[in-house]
């Protein structure tokens, strides 16, 4: 009976399929990353090397595809985005595989999206970085604004117990770009932070009650290492909003030292009225002043100004 092997032999096109074959091979062999592996494993015999073909084919094709890196969404890798290493264990070889450049980045930034939480905050916000609010900023006062927010940043950073800043300027200045990038700076030292657009977000708190999210939103807001109470002041005030959400949060962070951040368009004076007037309750100038006190003993006031509106720069 004739042998399997024979049978192949005698198959149509088996002349054309050996001659590919070799020219295949000899293209494996010769390439100069295998060549320098065969050279710095010279145990490693011709006849071994040829039972490590598809290991070696699989190496060359992706060494190939890395020095012409497509970028990692198309990276055509059996791994997408990992280099593969040939490696020597003990009588045969394999086949490891070890991150790229882009692919460490790439987990480097979900890494660090993964620190920042946000409610109603616009994505363009959450990429800020100090690098452009420099480069877009020639006011003064920005610049100020700036410093004292990357100089926050290095404290929180380094563990350093740290006062949290109120910015405050009319419409468009920058204030809500800055905490983008307040949080960005934070997540790259590893600090956990939320950003809040404190309007929607109240509104989101009273539907909350009724879905049972409620509690655990309330104790994110009062633990999270780092608030960021954007546009404060722009809210609806109610009595509960202001003694039952926003007072019992102060009040617990203020307690356990966590440092809060605010922007707004009031003034310490402008803000304690706005808190002392309720749509239903009237005024209150006393729980006003409770919740002024608990804010100016969180952070430090810094005016933000410029003419020009600082989103027509992006």
């Amino acid at each position: 009976m004739e042998s399997i092997k024979e049978s192949v032999k005698n198959m149509p096109g088996f002349d054309k399929f050996q001659e590919r074959f070799e020219q295949m091979k000899q293209q494996v062999l010769t390439d100069p990353g295998v060549m320098r592996f065969l050279r710095e494993n010279p145990d490693i015999s011709d006849v071994h090397a040829e039972k490590l073909l598809s290991s070696f084919y699989t190496f060359k094709n992706e060494q190939h595809a890395c020095r012409n890196c497509p970028g990692l969404e198309k990276c055509p890798n059996l791994m997408q985005g990992y280099r593969s290493e040939l490696t020597k264990v003990r009588h045969t070889v394999e086949l490891r595989y070890k991150p790229c450049e882009l692919k460490i980045i790439d987990e480097q930034k979900k890494s660090m999206t993964s620190l920042i939480k946000s409610y109603f905050i616009p994505k363009e916000i959450l990429e800020a970085r100090f690098d452009r609010l420099y480069k877009h900023s020639i006011d003064d006062t920005r610049r100020n604004a700036i410093s004292k927010a990357y100089e926050f940043v290095q404290m929180a950073g380094s563990g350093q117990q740290s006062k949290g800043i109120y910015f405050y300027g009319k419409f468009g200045v920058g204030k809500t770009y800055l905490l983008g990038a307040i949080a960005n700076g934070l997540a790259e030292k590893g600090v956990h932070s939320l950003i809040i657009h404190t309007p929607e977000f109240l509104r989101e708190m009273k539907s909350s009650l009724s879905d049972g999210t409620f509690d655990s939103k309330m104790e994110l807001l009062k633990t999270v290492p780092v608030l960021m109470l954007d546009d404060l002041g722009a809210e609806n005030m109610t009595n509960w909003v202001r003694d039952e959400i926003i007072g019992v949060i102060l009040q617990y962070r203020m307690m356990e030292k966590l440092p809060t951040l605010y922007t707004s368009n009031c003034d310490f004076e402008m803000l304690q009225q706005h808190l002392s007037y309720s749509q239903k309750g009237g005024l209150d100038e006393l729980k006003a002043l409770r919740i002024m006190e608990r804010i100016k003993h969180l952070s430090t006031p810094v005016f933000m100004g410029g003419n020009k509106n600082f989103r027509e720069d992006f």
